[in-house]
């Protein structure tokens, strides 16, 4: 009997190891509106993890005519940690009704974006639904290192203050930083591109690091800036690319794979 129960117990070990604990995104929801720090690990979050909405938003442009739009920033204030984790469903820093419903009678000229105050990371992380961090302003440290995402990662227009971090990262749809500014060190290393790569127009304050990243559609640069080096060593490019107009002030080191 003893020897059936330790079979049995041995079988449940990697299952225990693997499973995730599930945690309802109101949850999460409800602590960054007390304040609190958030820190979950191998977890598997379900509903709609909404920032757009917090207890603090405030509005931040009011719209003065019918072609003009509200603007509202809701601000996490606190630590976000996410390390091994799986949404399975939207994460939303950036709301626009109007792309839910194009009929112009309907449309409500209104959007939600968020700020972040402190230190986000999404490390080893699974983005099942749409990630839009779209306007969103990150004053401290930013990480995804290691995530997947499995629909565009709209991260158009952010503004990262610190170090951003998204060495490993896999991007099956769009991975769009068009317009992105990164002040400080920006680490794109051993990233996998599946579609379009859309730097277009993006501002590297320092390096711009790429080294070892797979893209397998278009690589876009047009117009990008970058104030030091850009390194390409060993990075394999299967798709189009497009570095017209880029300007690098020190070197574009490639010393890449071609296939």
């Amino acid at each position: 009997m003893k020897k059936t129960f330790l079979f049995l117990l041995l079988l449940a070990v990697p299952f225990l190891t693997w499973a995730q604990t599930r945690v309802n995104a109101s949850e999460i929801i409800a602590k960054i509106n007390r304040g609190e720090a958030v820190t979950y690990k191998n977890a598997e979050i379900v509903g709609v993890l909404d920032l757009t909405r917090l207890d603090n938003m405030q509005l931040e442009k009011k719209a003065d005519n019918k072609n003009s739009t509200n603007e509202y920033i809701s601000t996490v204030k606190a630590p976000l940690t996410f390390v091994n984790c799986t949404f399975k469903d939207d994460v939303l820093a950036y709301f626009n009704p109007d792309n839910q419903d194009v009929k112009l009678f309907n449309r409500k000229n209104e959007v939600y974006n968020t700020n972040f105050d402190k230190a986000v990371r999404f490390e080893n992380c699974v983005f099942e639904g749409y990630s839009a961090f779209k306007y969103s302003k990150f004053r401290d440290e930013v990480s995804f290192a290691g995530s997947s995402f499995q629909h565009e990662a709209l991260f158009k227009y952010s503004k990262f203050s610190k170090s951003a971090n998204f060495t490993n990262a896999r991007f099956t749809e769009e991975a769009n930083f068009k317009y992105v500014t990164f002040p400080a060190e920006a680490n794109f290393e051993n990233a996998t591109f599946r579609r379009e790569a859309n730097f277009k127009y993006a501002k590297f304050s320092r390096d711009a690091d790429f080294r070892a990243a797979n893209f397998n559609g278009l690589a876009n640069f047009k117009y990008t800036k970058v104030a030091n080096n850009m390194h390409l060593q060993k990075a394999m490019f299967r798709g189009d690319e497009d570095f017209k107009y880029t300007q690098v002030s020190n070197r574009m080191i490639f010393s890449r794979t071609e296939n």
